[in-house]
């Protein structure tokens, strides 16, 4: 059979394209690849002259084109080196961003539902995670988890739980010694009721433990009200009120909640404060008070403390 004109350029084409892609391939193969520096893998390396050698022989003169426009830019445009004379690298203002392991996360279930549904191998992946992460504000988590049925689970969370105990009881007896010793002291009052805040609103404690440090939290909280009311936040006076509420000291309760209403009348916690106390109490009176108060105010109402009021309205 007889090729016409544009057959046979074509298929010289053709031809020349493979013969170069092929020439291209050996001289990667054993020229460009091994001559690497030393200490680099070469398999890399051929693996790219491989892949290039199958883009221009599945696209005859593109390819080509392509990988010279390719190394022409590379050459001219990014041919100049980046200067970093003027950059600086600091630790302490570097926040390192680690991708989150979506795989991982999608495998893991909260321990409440894994004790819910004993399921073993989720509730240990649970407590694994729980303990590579921060332990100090999951003991609640953790606590949940010595009454699970698996002894490995149960003895995971006995051993973190005993230790961050221990930790916190030899720190608050610390802190709490250099207060007593050295009332002229500041910055341990702080310390100690944020430190003693962050581990009882968890209540890992039993509760006669639980109420001896919610009491000695609200006498250092005295000190300093005494001492230099200004540095007791709003943050600290509602641990006070709140933690007092719960062990039940409900007198000591309601005095925190008015030191905390005159000096801080624009938080919205003054008003939440006293909700909660007084519906424990079940006082309604002053419950619908204090409701009628907050709503005719202009404090600003987080979601919870809405749907609060849209359902005793």
């Amino acid at each position: 059979m007889t090729l016409t004109r544009e057959e046979s350029i074509l298929l010289g084409v053709l031809v020349v394209n493979l013969v170069l892609a092929a020439l291209y391939l050996l001289y990667g193969v054993f020229f460009a690849a091994p001559g690497k520096k030393e200490g680099e893998a070469t398999r890399d390396g051929r693996a790219t002259y491989f892949l290039r050698f199958l883009v221009m022989a599945l696209f005859p003169v593109g390819g080509f084109v392509f990988f010279l426009l390719a190394q022409l830019l590379y050459k001219t445009v990014f041919r100049f080196g980046v200067n970093l004379e003027d950059v600086t690298f600091s630790k302490e203002r570097v926040d390192t961003q680690v991708k989150a392991d979506e795989e991982q996360e999608r495998n893991i279930i909260p321990i409440e539902e894994a004790l819910a549904v004993n399921d073993k191998k989720s509730l240990r992946t649970a407590m694994l995670s729980i303990i590579r992460g921060e332990v100090q504000s999951s003991l609640s988590s953790i606590a949940l988890a010595l009454n699970s049925g698996d002894s490995e689970t149960a003895h995971y969370a006995a051993s973190v739980l005993s230790d961050k105990l221990n930790e916190f009881r030899m720190n608050v007896r610390r802190l709490y010694s250099e207060i007593q010793g050295n009332p002229e002291q500041t910055g341990c009052e702080e310390e100690l009721i944020d430190y003693m805040d962050g581990f009882l609103k968890q209540k890992v404690f039993t509760p006669l433990e639980q109420n001896g440090y919610v009491r000695m939290m609200a006498e250092v909280a005295d000190m300093l009200y005494q001492e230099d009311m200004s540095r007791l936040t709003v943050e600290r006076y509602e641990g006070v009120c709140l933690r007092l509420m719960e062990a039940e000291e409900f007198e000591a309760s309601e005095m925190w909640c008015r030191r905390l209403e005159e000096e801080h009348p624009e938080a919205l916690c003054a008003y939440t404060c006293k909700l909660k106390l007084y519906f424990v109490l079940k006082n309604r009176e002053a419950f619908f008070q204090t409701l009628d108060i907050l709503k005719k105010s202009d404090v600003v109402i987080d979601s919870e403390t809405l749907e609060m009021i849209r359902i005793f309205s």
